[in-house]
């Protein structure tokens, strides 16, 4: 079931078009993240959803209702920025307390919901602690806490890891989304990082120059990205010119392949995409195409090396190396084949 919806919504700045016409519609209890480079409109996707900006054209329907005009306060969605706006000369209890006081809630209720928000956030005890005295992810949880507290039906993040060092960034990334299935709330998070989208999200929509390039779930997005833009965006790729010669065969480096894609027309030019980690090593005799490995780099788990082959530089992760100069074959299979249509002005 639906709860937000975004008809036909866009935004322009002094004649500048942010946002192209975007349709997007975000489940009950789904954790969304929009997925971009930065001035993509992502955020300003995420300021429209929460009543801060007003789209140019276009609707914002939630569970059901017109609210493209409504302000953000009365709105049932909170927002958790990447400067967490704490207030510093307030406590915690205090801070996160805030909303509750404008709304006029007695304090033994007020009490209550801060302890049970603390427990959520493992930060009981901090009641009394000043917002200065707290590391980067211990503020990040408060500001969390205090939108939370509010019991929205949306929670919005605009980069919220982004000011924390990978260690923390990686262990809020699990806190986050393991909260976020306790409490059955709907998120709609925005980052620039790949990895951070593919490890929380259940739905990623990918965003470039205003418009959505492609929506799906990370594996479906990983797996089979929708164009070179995706494919490149989203982990690393090869990514080659080919010929589609007819359904279920395509040609690139002068050799026709088996895939599994079909619905093009006979000989379209199309993009094939093979990410580094399907390619197979093996003897050149044995391979479907041959190459020479020009360069060798260790990443810890696997070995990176770029491969030139009839003038193309082939990427391949692998647990065998392969030293400097040596003559190999490769093969792949026909799953991971990924054809696309050409997209122009990637």
């Amino acid at each position: 079931m639906n709860i937000i919806d975004l008809k036909n919504v866009s935004k322009e700045y002094g004649g500048v078009t942010v946002l192209d016409n975007i349709n997007l519609y975000i489940r009950k209890n789904e954790f969304l993240t929009l997925l971009g480079p930065s001035g993509c409109g992502k955020t300003t996707t995420l300021r429209i959803i929460g009543g801060f900006e007003e789209p140019s054209s276009g609707q914002v329907i939630f569970d059901g209702k017109d609210i493209t005009k409504l302000p953000a306060y009365k709105r049932q969605i909170n927002t958790v920025f990447q400067k967490y706006a704490l207030f510093p000369h307030m406590n915690i209890s205090e801070n996160i307390a805030f909303g509750l006081k404008i709304k006029k809630m007695s304090k033994e209720k007020i009490d209550k919901k801060v302890k049970e928000m603390l427990r959520l956030v493992n930060l009981e005890g901090f009641e009394n602690r000043s917002i200065e005295s707290l590391s980067g992810g211990q503020q990040q949880r408060i500001a969390i806490a205090r939108a939370l507290v509010n019991e929205p039906e949306v929670l919005l993040l605009d980069e919220p890891l982004g000011a924390l060092d990978l260690k923390l960034r990686k262990e809020m990334q699990t806190e986050l989304k393991n909260m976020q299935q306790r409490l059955g709330i709907t998120f709609i998070y925005v980052t620039h990082d790949q990895e951070e989208a593919l490890t929380m999200s259940d739905t990623i929509a990918v965003m470039d120059k205003g418009k959505i390039q492609q929506i799906g779930t990370p594996v479906d997005i990983y797996n089979e990205p929708k164009n070179a833009f995706v494919a490149k965006f989203i982990g690393e790729s090869n990514i080659i010119d080919a010929v589609m010669k007819e359904d279920f065969l395509v040609e690139f480096g002068e050799r026709v392949f088996e895939c599994v894609d079909k619905g093009f027309e006979r000989c379209e030019e199309v993009d094939v995409v093979i990410r580094p980690e399907d390619i197979e090593i093996v003897k050149a005799e044995d391979g479907k195409w041959e190459g020479v490995v020009e360069s060798v780099t260790f990443k810890g788990v696997h070995y990176e090396m770029i491969v030139k082959s009839k003038g193309f530089d082939w990427m391949i992760h692998s647990t065998i190396m392969k030293p400097e100069g040596t003559h190999i074959g490769m093969n792949v299979t026909p799953e991971n084949i990924h054809v696309m249509r050409k997209v122009k002005n990637l």
